[in-house]
């Protein structure tokens, strides 16, 4: 029989996919009879309710006068040392090189007498963004093979890595899931008396970042628009938000292009579309593109990173290179005036999902590793 574990998380608690990904891990975890902490500077956002054997630890540091900027990595550090020194974790699990891979290291340093192992799960802009940059260079690529076990989200990603730090142990793909029994099609009509005006919804969900390529969205939509009675879910917040609103402002479209800013229900939000658009400069995997494929809504988006191992150009959805915003209307306007081929799109995304991405399936080769570590 297998060992019942005790499993350290840590992640970032925002809406972004590593968080995701890590709490929906853990959860999925905890119901196969481990124990999970989980460790951030405040609860993860699908932490939301009460569940056995999942407990959360908050990362707090002092407040020194000689501290101008607050010391996360050493706070995060020392937390995973007393927890582990308290409940005798057998794993720490950390989602995102920096700073989480090296404060593992360090905790794991410091608890010499214990065999505590440190799987380190890269996500994609920790090696593409972060990573990479030179002053963090040599610290990331220090993190990354310390850990006992390293772990990426795609393909691409695994082998971006190998090249850009010149990893030599191995990595191990094991793609992010989805709950299929949650994420289920059925059309819903999202409760807002502007969309129920209109025979299509198109939907963006992202954090609107400058690689998500918000503007794009807006502009791909401008197009779809002239051609069919549509309206354009943009849900999430950041930096480009207010770039792409002013774009709908500037070309009249801001009463078709609805921003919702960030939202819990997206399963209901995703129902209600016809189509996701993912135009995004680079995409280690694109998680919310397999929720869409799960709700069997076709996704048209980019031909970059990990996106091609999760969409299927013409079977599932679509993808076109970065910034083709005409290409990729013209994919949307494709799907839209076919209602045949839409719906074999759904079923096929659909089905993509539940053969290759279903939580259950993935979730077990996570404990699979951990049980080879201790």
């Amino acid at each position: 029989m297998e060992k019942s574990l005790k499993i350290g998380i840590v992640c970032y608690p925002t809406y972004g996919g590593s968080g995701v990904v890590a709490a929906e891990l853990g959860k999925h975890l905890s119901k196969l009879g481990h124990e999970i902490h989980f460790f951030s500077y405040s609860l993860p956002i699908r932490l939301n309710t009460y569940q056995d054997k999942i407990f959360f630890h908050e990362v707090t540091w002092v407040d020194y006068p000689l501290f101008e900027h607050s010391p996360y990595s050493l706070a995060l550090a020392a937390k995973l040392v007393e927890i582990t020194t308290y409940y005798n974790l057998d794993i720490i699990h950390v989602h995102y090189a920096l700073p989480h891979a090296l404060s593992a290291k360090l905790a794991r340093d410091i608890l010499t007498d214990r065999k505590i192992k440190v799987v380190t799960t890269l996500h994609g802009t920790d090696v593409t963004l972060v990573g990479i940059d030179a002053s963090f260079f040599p610290i990331t690529k220090h993190g990354i093979e310390e850990s006992d076990a390293i772990t990426c989200v795609s393909r691409y990603l695994a082998d971006l890595t190998k090249e850009k730090f010149s990893i030599k142990k191995p990595i191990h793909v094991i793609p992010n899931f989805i709950n299929t029994s949650e994420y289920v099609p059925g059309k819903k009509v999202f409760k807002c008396p502007m969309l129920s005006k209109s025979k299509f919804n198109l939907i963006h969900i992202s954090n609107f970042r400058p690689i998500k390529r918000v503007v794009d969205v807006v502009k791909i939509f401008e197009l779809i628009q002239k051609n069919v009675d549509a309206c354009m879910l943009m849900v999430g917040d950041g930096t480009d938000r207010s770039n792409a609103e002013r774009y709908a402002l500037e070309h009249n479209i801001l009463d078709r292009v609805h921003f919702l800013g960030k939202q819990q229900n997206i399963v209901e939000l995703i129902q209600s579309a016809d189509i996701l658009l993912l135009p995004s400069q680079l995409e280690s995997f694109g998680l919310v593109a397999l929720e869409a494929m799960s709700c069997g809504v076709p996704v048209v988006g980019t031909n970059v990173g990990g996106m091609p191992e999760v969409i299927i150009h013409g079977e599932t959805g679509y993808l076109a290179e970065v910034g083709d915003v005409h290409k990729m209307a013209e994919y949307c306007l494709k799907i839209l005036s076919n209602t045949d081929h839409k719906t074999a799109l759904g079923i096929n995304a659909r089905n993509r999902a539940m053969d290759l991405f279903e939580a259950d399936k993935i979730v077990r080769l996570y404990e699979l590793l951990y049980q080879q570590l201790v």
